[in-house]
């Protein structure tokens, strides 16, 4: 995480990196990703993919430390919460929504 705040510092790429334009970001990376399947799902390029989801990731990180959250806390926050929505008995092996479970 450091890295990337450094070399975001060095560039002065921060004046440009409001909540607004991060998620932007994390969106338009996200369809670049996407696009390394576009036409064959289970025949791509798999550096091509890491590269790609190093950015999504890069700009999530920004975006976490931009609203001075901890990624890793969010994430357990927001995976105990799933755990209520999707309780093993119910959602283990299935695709449906919790709401439909």
């Amino acid at each position: 995480m450091m890295e990337i705040k450094c070399f975001n510092e060095e560039r002065d790429w921060d004046q440009f990196h409001s909540p607004e334009n991060l998620a932007k970001s994390i969106v338009i990376e996200a369809g670049e990703l996407l696009e390394c399947f576009q036409w064959n799902g289970e025949k791509y390029d798999k550096e091509e993919v890491c590269e790609e989801l190093a950015d999504v990731f890069n700009y999530c990180f920004l975006m976490a430390d931009k609203l001075g959250v901890d990624p890793k806390e969010i994430i357990l926050k927001k995976l105990e919460k799933t755990r209520q929505k999707y309780p093993v008995e119910k959602a283990k092996g299935v695709s449906t929504k919790y709401d439909k479970l």
